[in-house]
């Protein structure tokens, strides 16, 4: 009878074992249960503990266990422990996934350093643990794992990803793609009185493209590139700012030059077609190019902007490049791509497009504009002949009135390292607040609670008393780099 009940439960427990664990049970219940519903109570309760796949792993849960193949190993990190005589803990991040999606595991102190030693990307692991609420969503604290050698998950690990690869949480990406658009390297005080640097590049391949951000060191790598080059990224990880999907580099991380042809083609929209409040991708020919204009903002900083008009085989439409993308080497007669322009309601009631921090301005090459890679854009001979009609510069004053900064002066402009986070180490100042979930271990107990997710650390200004090795997750708004916790639990 027992022999029936397990094997209908297939189940990867040892029949003996499951025998132990009736019998323990019929002893507990003191008479209460026979054989039979002994076994059926262990069956529900293994049962409980499978899962299907990784797609059906949810926070609340008391135990999973699955197979996973490795994806992607973290860095060991290690933290204090509370009490003077306690070692030092150990914790290492394991992104491992399966058929239904991905999953990333933390495995502790022994654990981590036979990660470190033993594991290897495409292994498969049979894992049992805890699942939580993490920093990029669920995770699986680890009970117990082991490599299953017969197993088979059929999940492809990369050596390169595309940008449509890419998916939040990811980490150790290698990605290959043209510079479409370079930003300068920006400052930024942390809170503890170090200066922190950050810079953006934009990289396009056939499968789209993707604002990458390049943290502290890493920064400096932004002057050495220019527009139409090929570079690959190392070890980079994703994350999201404001809807998108951003990659980032750190201190792990590298770009480098590499000797490859990769086709960027993006989907552009029709200048007829384009509509107020839409954000969209446009080329054209530049048929005038104004000169560029300084202006005071409210807070008494200085923004720049520089208006130029392209023209496509549906009409023409004025751009307004504010900061950085004022000082884009654009000219009469070149086809101009501009990636996330925003559509807005422009001077004498004509639509204007405005290119800020997050969009890419890129001028294409003779091949490139007269080919297929803009629908919508005109060819690189008709941009000539358009320019051609056109005035050498002025015109319209779409960005100016009467000569002063209209409202998009002071709300478009270029953002600097404003509403940025430093993913390498959570203290990057910003001015925008959210409110955030964060999952970690509690490396300083102090005043701000420091919490360690095995990646990134978050600063927490907290009433509750935490303890050094403590696993926790808090909520509430971030404001400069720091959560100001509502909730602790």
């Amino acid at each position: 009878m027992i022999e029936d009940v397990y094997e209908d439960l297939e189940t990867d427990v040892p029949l003996e074992e499951f025998r132990a664990a009736v019998e323990e049970k019929v002893e507990q219940m003191g008479g209460l249960a026979d054989e039979e519903t002994a076994a059926m109570l262990i069956a529900h309760d293994l049962r409980d503990e499978e899962v299907s796949g990784i797609a059906d792993i949810e926070p609340g849960m008391d135990e999973v266990k699955f197979l996973g193949k490795v994806v992607s190993i973290g860095d060991v990190r290690t933290f204090e422990r509370d009490g003077e005589d306690e070692p030092d803990g150990r914790v290492c991040n394991v992104e491992v996934a399966d058929e239904t999606g991905r999953i990333r595991i933390s495995l502790w102190d022994e654990a981590a350093g036979a990660a470190e030693d033993q594991l290897e990307v495409g292994q498969v692991l049979r894992i049992a643990g805890r699942p939580t609420d993490g920093y990029d969503g669920v995770e699986v604290s680890v009970d117990k794992v082991e490599p299953d050698e017969d197993a088979e998950v059929d999940v492809e690990v990369l050596d390169t990803y595309r940008v449509e690869d890419l998916a939040l949480g990811r980490s150790d990406v290698d990605l290959v793609g043209t510079v479409l658009d370079t930003d300068s390297v920006r400052t930024f005080d942390r809170d503890d009185g170090s200066e922190g640097k950050v810079a953006n590049i934009t990289l396009g391949d056939e499968t789209g493209r993707v604002r990458v951000t390049l943290w502290d060191e890493q920064a400096d790598l932004a002057d050495e590139f220019d527009p139409g080059e090929t570079v690959e990224v190392v070890d980079g990880y994703v994350r999201e700012r404001d809807g998108d999907l951003e990659l980032h580099v750190g201190s792990r991380g590298d770009v480098e030059r590499v000797d490859e042809d990769v086709e960027y083609v993006p989907e552009t929209t029709d200048i007829a077609d384009l509509e107020i409040d839409q954000t969209a991708d446009i080329a054209g020919g530049v048929v005038e190019t104004d000169p560029k204009r300084t202006f005071d903002r409210d807070d008494g900083s200085q923004g720049q902007v520089r208006n130029v008009r392209i023209k496509d085989e549906t009409g023409e439409i004025r751009v307004a490049l504010w900061g950085e993308k004022a000082d884009a080497d654009v000219e009469l007669a070149d086809h101009l791509l501009v990636t996330d322009a925003e559509i807005q309601d422009g001077w004498q009631d004509d639509l204007e497009a405005s290119a800020n921090w997050r969009s890419t301005v890129t001028v294409l090459d003779e091949e490139a504009a007269a080919g297929d890679a803009t629908a919508g854009g005109s060819p690189a001979g008709e941009a000539k002949a358009a320019a051609g009609d056109a005035p050498s510069s002025g015109g319209g004053l779409s960005a100016f009135a009467d000569g002063d900064a209209t409202s998009e002066g002071t709300t478009s402009g270029d953002a600097t390292s404003e509403g940025t986070t430093d993913d390498e180490t959570g203290e990057a100042a910003v001015e925008t607040t959210e409110t955030v979930e964060f999952t970690g271990t509690v490396v300083q107990a102090g005043n701000p609670v420091v919490l360690d997710d095995g990646r990134t650390t978050r600063n927490v200004e907290t009433d509750e008393t935490l303890r050094l090795g403590e696993e926790v997750t808090v909520r509430g708004e971030e404001r400069n780099g720091k959560i100001d916790a509502d909730d602790v639990f």
